[in-house]
């Protein structure tokens, strides 16, 4: 678990990143009622809000300037909002429940849920290129990565394959599309903290090694919540990737929590590599994976799931 100390810095840091979200998502979210309620909703709903903290997180142990981290941070979660609310689209997962609500399709409609999905991608390139607490060089880089994360190269490729690829398909990659579904946007939140915080380039390097790890990491804890997770504790849908090609699929309850934990291991080396033993993040991973490892066994046990 995170030493109290930290805990206590994380939880203050969650508050400062969900009071910014709260302020932010004002602007982004336009003029236009119906279109601006979809925005706020889908924005400042539940939800871990790992992406911009890991942002302000590696930006911090690198001793750069917080503030401008959380606003970067929050542009990638305005692009993981956005991927969101086009996942659970009828032409693709047809979800009903996000973060503990109705989906924004099912209580804006689809015209309205594709629009606000639009108008968070162009609010998140926006905020990286006029960056407050930055220079020109480094907005430039920002911009980079974060349309790195979201084209053919990132989210859109993840999304397509992981489409295409139907359960019992054996030339399916999981951890291919893992690492561009959701690897890729968290590769790019913990990039734009070592951005902004000017890191050298072999600690992006090992940063981006970590980033890897911890994308795995997290797609195999959703795909274990998916076959065993409450949809009322989870607050989203579940069972929605029974027809695709997934790790979990392949190697089993027991082979997927074995890799999860390799990940996990990984990422902390990687970790103690270019900070050392005592840092924020590690100490932030410790508490988000227990908890979540702890919810993975309640919701099995609940519902009669053998997760040995």
């Amino acid at each position: 678990m995170p030493t109290p100390s930290h805990a206590d810095h994380l939880e203050e840091l969650r508050r400062r990143v969900n009071k910014r979200l709260s302020e932010l998502a004002v602007e982004v979210a336009g003029r236009d009622p119906g279109l601006s309620d979809a925005i706020s909703s889908a924005l400042t709903a539940g939800g871990k809000r790992l992406r911009p903290l890991l942002t302000a997180l590696v930006c911090e142990d690198l001793g750069g300037p917080l503030a401008p981290a959380i606003d970067a941070g929050y542009a990638a979660e305005m692009v993981h909002t956005a991927s969101l609310i086009l996942d659970d689209l009828p032409c693709m997962d047809d979800a009903r429940m996000r973060r503990g609500q109705p989906a924004t399709h099912r209580a804006f409609g689809e015209d309205v849920a594709i629009l606000a999905a639009i108008a968070l991608l162009s609010g998140a390139f926006s905020t990286v290129a006029t960056l407050r607490g930055t220079d020109a060089v480094t907005r430039n880089e920002l911009t980079k990565i974060l349309s790195g994360a979201v084209g053919t190269r990132g989210l859109v490729a993840g999304q397509f394959r992981d489409l295409r690829n139907a359960a019992g398909d054996k030339g399916a990659d999981p951890e291919a599309v893992n690492a561009l579904k959701t690897g890729a946007l968290i590769g790019a939140s913990v990039a734009m903290g070592a951005a902004i915080a000017r890191a050298d380039t072999m600690r992006k390097r090992a940063l981006a090694d970590f980033a890897e790890h911890l994308g795995h990491a997290f797609q195999l804890y959703d795909d274990l919540l998916d076959t065993s997770g409450d949809p009322l504790a989870i607050g989203k849908d579940i069972g929605k990737d029974s027809a695709k090609a997934t790790l979990l699929q392949q190697e089993g309850t027991a082979g997927t929590q074995v890799r999860l934990n390799q990940h996990l291991d990984a990422a902390h080396a990687t970790l103690e590599s270019v900070f050392g033993r005592d840092c924020r993040m590690s100490s932030a991973l410790d508490g988000v994976f227990q908890g979540q490892a702890a919810l993975i066994v309640r919701t099995a046990r609940t519902q009669g799931v053998s997760l040995s």
